[in-house]
Parts: structure tokens; C-alpha cells; sequence
């Protein structure tokens, strides 16, 4: 198979993986923004997991060599590779261990990726996530960038949510407060999708944290949709998978094929994409204004 194209266990089209997909027009608005990113600085601050230097050892599951033309299923790589040179916009923070980044083709109003920069992260994550220091470098990155995504909903949707509205009332200058910390509102943290795919497409290691709401241009087909709504996505705070566990099989779970249920209110819709994407809609209205 060509580097580029798709297998049946792909959770993106063949134009995702060669990066020829139609990019978002306003692509920075399902990102997190400049305001937000401010407290990526104190999570920088705090302190680092010492560098994996020792090189993996090999594993059936390793991917081909890492070349410098970052192409296709390599196109991650470009971005542990010098995140510098990319713009604010897409890559969100860097240091020697991780880059974190707004995905290029969002299937929700905030979807980012954690990219780690270690040699591990060319290995299928069920292997990668075997290393035990590995596993825990990770899984606290990602829980300093689940902070940030919850910080960004709340500021991109508190002023809908009766959860957030005394928190925002002292914001807007409406309730005077006497506390030295504001109200913590509602807890976006806790609803946000997080995890890697059974069937990753890249080569590269990423772990996903994105917004439940599965509203966005580029969610265009069924298995964009299961990919994050089925066991496919699995979160890495489950790793070390048990070797039984049938996540390690998701083409014989059949994930990706089944039927579309609402993420919200489990409303089925067998394969009626274009119906779930209007109810979709209607629910990211109901779901910004929860009570509890």
C-alpha cells in the first residue's frame, strides 16, 4: 500500500493523510487561541520527566524509518521536528519532550493534539505505552493540555452555561466578589474526548484532546465520527492495556462501522450521517447551556 493511501481501518480520508484535504477557512477558530495559551506558560514552568534517551527496542509494530520529508503518514514528524517554524496558530507550546498543536483538520469546535519528541513515538502507541516511564511522561502531558482545552471552552462558552453563570457574572463586573480565587464553574475538563486511535493513521505518536461536541467542517464521514465516539478512541489513562483487551483489534470490533449514535443523547442513526450532523447542531446549542 502507498504510503498515502487509506486502508479500511484508517480513521481519516486519503487526502487527511497526504495533507491535500480542503483546509477549514477560518482554520485558527478550532484552536486554542492566544488569550488561552497565556497559561500555557506557568504549565511549562512546572517541572519535566527526564528525556528518554535510550533508543526503543525493536518491535514488530515499528514504523519505517523517520525520513526528513515529512510526507504523508510522516507528516506529524515536521512538527517535533522544529516546531518553531510553524506559526502560533497551529503549534500551541513546545519544549524538549512534547509539541502540542491545533489539528490541522479539526472534527470539533477545539481539537488539539500532543506530539511527544522521543524515539518511541514511531512505535504503534500499544507498544510505545509499554515503557512504564514513557507511559507516565505522556499521560501527564496530556493531563497540563486537558487543562488547557477545559480553560479554552470555558472561555469560549461559559457566558452559555447556567453552570459558569456566577463565575461570569463577577467576570463581567455584574457580582462583586470577596474571594481571593474566582468560582471553578462548571468542569469542562471532565467532558472532553481524550486518547489515541486503536488504528492510528500517522506514524507518529499523538494523543487527541478535543471538545465532545463533534461540530466542525471537516467532520465529513462516518468513521471521522466513530473514530471518536467508539472504543476506537482510547484514552490513554486505560494504557497498559490488558493483551486480551479487544481495543487491540478494532477492524475485527468493527468501531468504525457502527451505527452512528448522538454523543449526547444516544439517539441512533444507523448510517444517516447527514441526519446526525443537523441533530449535531441543535445539540452543541443544548449541550453549551448545561445546568449539571
Amino acid at each position: 500500500m502507498s504510503p498515502k493511501d487509506s486502508d479500511s481501518e484508517d480513521a481519516i480520508t486519503k487526502e487527511e493523510i497526504a495533507g491535500t484535504a480542503p483546509v477549514p477557512a477560518n482554520g485558527t477558530a478550532a484552536g486554542i487561541s492566544q488569550g488561552t495559551k497565556r497559561n500555557a506558560f506557568a504549565e511549562l514552568m512546572a517541572p519535566k520527566p527526564k528525556a528518554l534517551k535510550e533508543d526503543p527496542k525493536p518491535l514488530s509494530s515499528t514504523r519505517a524509518p523517520l525520513t526528513r520529508s515529512f510526507r504523508d503518514r510522516d507528516g506529524l514528524g515536521a512538527y517535533t521536528h522544529d516546531p518553531a517554524s510553524f506559526p502560533t496558530s497551529r503549534v500551541i507550546y513546545y519544549d524538549d519532550n512534547f509539541v502540542a498543536i491545533n489539528d490541522m483538520w479539526p472534527k470539533s469546535t477545539v481539537h488539539t493534539l500532543l506530539l511527544p519528541r522521543s524515539p518511541r513515538s514511531r512505535l504503534h502507541p500499544f507498544d510505545a505505552f509499554e515503557d512504564p516511564a514513557f507511559l507516565a511522561s505522556v499521560q501527564a502531558e496530556t493531563a497540563k493540555l486537558k487543562r488547557l482545552v477545559a480553560k479554552e471552552l470555558q472561555r469560549r462558552y461559559g457566558k452559555y452555561s447556567a453552570q459558569d453563570k456566577v463565575r461570569e457574572s463577577i467576570l463581567n463586573g455584574e457580582t462583586e466578589w470577596e474571594g481571593d480565587e474566582l468560582p471553578e464553574g462548571r468542569d469542562w475538563e471532565s467532558e472532553l474526548l481524550v486518547g489515541i486511535h486503536a488504528h492510528p493513521s500517522m506514524n507518529d505518536l499523538h494523543v487527541h484532546v478535543l471538545a465532545p461536541d463533534m461540530v466542525s467542517e471537516c467532520m465529513r464521514h462516518r468513521k471521522h465520527y466513530n473514530s471518536f465516539n467508539t472504543p476506537f478512541l482510547i484514552d490513554v489513562a486505560d494504557f497498559p492495556l490488558a493483551k486480551d483487551d479487544p481495543r487491540r483489534h478494532p477492524g475485527k470490533a468493527g468501531f468504525l462501522n457502527s451505527d452512528l449514535r448522538c454523543w449526547r443523547c444516544g439517539e441512533n442513526f444507523g448510517n444517516r450521517f447527514k441526519q446526525l450532523k443537523e441533530h449535531l447542531a441543535e445539540e452543541f446549542k443544548e449541550w453549551k447551556k448545561e445546568s449539571e
